[in-house]
C-alpha cells in the first residue's frame, strides 16, 4: 500500500536502487527489454502508475502530484534514498517534478522525452506547434471522453507520440495495452499542471539529469528538451541518432549502456 494507494511493482537486481517511471498508455512491462541489463547493476524497481495494469486507483482521475507522491513513497519503501531514476515520456514529466520537489531522493536521472508542452506555449517561435499539439490532444480527448479507446489509442500513436503508419507496427499485445489504459490518458489530460512545470521548479532541481530526445520522434520534443535544457541548470541533454520516443523497447541494449554510462559516471 503506497499513499493509500496498491502499487503493483517488481524488484530485480542488486546494488543501488533505480526507479522506473513509465509513460501515458503503458505499464511497468514496457521495460522488459532493459531491465536484466540494468539489474545487473542496480536493484531496479519497476511499476505500474496509479489506475495503470495492476496498481489500484480510478483510471481517469489522478494527477501529475499523486504521481509525484507515488513514486516518493516508492523510493521511500524500497531504500530511503536517494535513488537513480529513469524514466519516458509522461514518466519524465513525473521525474523532473520529484527531483525538483524531494531534491533528496533523486541522486541522478535519465528522462526521454517528457512531454511539456507547457514550456512552448509563450515562445514565439513555437507557439505554432504548440498549438498543433493541444488541437492534436483535443482529438484524443474526444475519442476518449465519447467512450472509443481504440480510436484514441490508435490516433495518440500515429499522431502524438511516434508518427504516422506506427500503429500498425505496434505488435497486438502492445496495442491492447494501450486500449485497455486508455482512461489513464483523460485524467492526464483532465489535469492542467500534467504538461507543465511551475516557474520555480527547474531552479530546484539539484541533481544532474541527461536529458534525451530521438531524431526520429515528432517535432515537439526537440523544441521541449531545448526549453527544458536552457531552464535546468544540471540538465546535459543528448539527441540520440535513429532512435524514436520509446529507445528502451526499440534499442534497448543502446540504452542501458546509456543509462549505465550517465548515472554510473
Amino acid at each position: 500500500m503506497i499513499n493509500g494507494t496498491t502499487l503493483a511493482y517488481d524488484v530485480a537486481g542488486e546494488g543501488d536502487p533505480l526507479l522506473l517511471i513509465h509513460g501515458s498508455w503503458g505499464e511497468r512491462q514496457t521495460w522488459a527489454f532493459v531491465l536484466p541489463g540494468l539489474a545487473e547493476s542496480f536493484r531496479v524497481v519497476s511499476y505500474d502508475r496509479r489506475g495503470h495494469g495492476e496498481s489500484v486507483g480510478q483510471p481517469d482521475a489522478g494527477t501529475v502530484h499523486d504521481d509525484v507522491a507515488d513514486a516518493a513513497a516508492l523510493i521511500e519503501v524500497m531504500d530511503g534514498g536517494p535513488a537513480y531514476v529513469v524514466a519516458n515520456s509522461y514518466g519524465s514529466c513525473i521525474a523532473l517534478r520529484l527531483a525538483a520537489e524531494r531534491s533528496d531522493l533523486v541522486r541522478r536521472m535519465v528522462c526521454h522525452e517528457p512531454p511539456m508542452l507547457g514550456v512552448l506555449e509563450t515562445s514565439p517561435d513555437y507557439k505554432a506547434l504548440f498549438d498543433e499539439q493541444m488541437r492534436k490532444m483535443a482529438g484524443v480527448r474526444q475519442r476518449l471522453e465519447g467512450g472509443d479507446a481504440q480510436g484514441a489509442a490508435e490516433y495518440f500513436v500515429e499522431n502524438v507520440a511516434l508518427g504516422p503508419g506506427a500503429w500498425a507496427l505496434i505488435p497486438p499485445p502492445m496495442q491492447d495495452m494501450f486500449v485497455q489504459n486508455a482512461a489513464t490518458f483523460l485524467g492526464d489530460l483532465r489535469d492542467p499542471a500534467a504538461v507543465r512545470i511551475d516557474a520555480d521548479d527547474p531552479s530546484r532541481i539539484h541533481a544532474p539529469v541527461l536529458l534525451t530526445n530521438g531524431d526520429q520522434s515528432p517535432p515537439m520534443f526537440g523544441p521541449i528538451a531545448e526549453a527544458l535544457g536552457d531552464a535546468i541548470p544540471t540538465v546535459r541533454r543528448q539527441t540520440l541518432a535513429g532512435v524514436g520516443h520509446v529507445p528502451h523497447m526499440t534499442h534497448p541494449d543502446d540504452y542501458v549502456a546509456l543509462v549505465k554510462s550517465s548515472l554510473l559516471s
